[in-house]
């Protein structure tokens, strides 16, 4: 049985997205993980890093996959399938790569369900309007807007895990030390990792001209841009020497 487009969820899901980016920004705080996991908790209360991403970040794997797994074999198929073919290849990464080479600290479980539940939910949102809502022209894999868009999310995606490595080579397993990331964009921002990723999901809000890719790109921006300036506002109080000319997320501006 064919799906018919519901657009009442897709603008739903799409003004979560934005109440929660706008929220954050609100908010102000960084989410409580990493560099910023509040020393209070019980240890009982938190997973190692390794387990907690895997599990948190497999929803957004899973789900596209599912979905993509019913749609038809082919290489450049329509469209919506060869972007959240894209969105799965990030995800693939975060699930299978990333969560097993982290060296991070424990994760805080309440964290870990919000995380699974936005994951779950996102990664469906994307999957829906993609499969069963996206209408492209023929021409859409030489429109400017892919071409552009698809450039944008694989040089983004480069640059995430280029300066995921960087920061992995900064600590030995099981340390727990912070050092001053060298190399790459770090050079320039302290959150070379987030830049990458929202440069990332900016791409792919061009290239799938979508609704809820643009809300997903804006979610990312305030989620990851506050990330970014408290992790710069962490290195400047941790370290005296730490370089005054380093931005927090973008070169030479903020």
């Amino acid at each position: 049985m064919q799906v018919q487009c519901q657009q009442s969820p897709v603008l739903a899901g799409s003004a979560t997205l934005v109440a929660l980016g706008a929220l954050v920004l609100y908010v102000a705080k960084p989410s409580g993980y990493g560099k910023h996991t509040e020393s209070l908790k019980p240890a009982a209360t938190r997973l190692p890093a390794r387990a907690a991403w895997f599990l948190q970040e497999l929803p957004s794997f899973a789900v596209p996959a599912g979905i993509l797994a019913r749609q038809p074999l082919s290489l450049f198929g329509p469209p919506g399938t060869v972007l959240l073919g894209l969105f799965c290849v990030h995800y693939f990464h975060r699930t299978f790569v990333y969560s097993l080479l982290n060296r991070g600290r424990p994760y805080p479980a309440v964290l870990i369900f919000r995380g699974i539940a936005f994951c779950a939910g996102n990664g469906f949102l994307q999957s829906y309007y993609l499969i069963y809502c996206a209408e492209y022209p023929d021409g859409w894999y030489t429109d400017i807007r892919f071409c552009l868009g698809v450039f944008l999310f694989i040089l983004g995606m480069g640059v995430n895990i280029h300066s995921d490595y960087i920061l992995r080579q900064l600590r030995k397993p099981g340390e727990i030390t912070y050092r001053i990331p060298q190399g790459g964009l770090f050079m320039y921002v302290s959150g070379a990792n987030f830049l990458g990723e929202i440069i990332e999901w900016i791409g792919y809000a061009l290239a799938t001209w979508s609704l809820p890719a643009l809300a997903f790109a804006f979610f990312s921006v305030c989620f990851l841009g506050l990330r970014a300036f408290h992790h710069h506002r962490f290195y400047l109080k941790m370290f005296e020497d730490y370089p005054k000319s380093r931005k927090a997320l973008i070169p030479f501006i903020f």
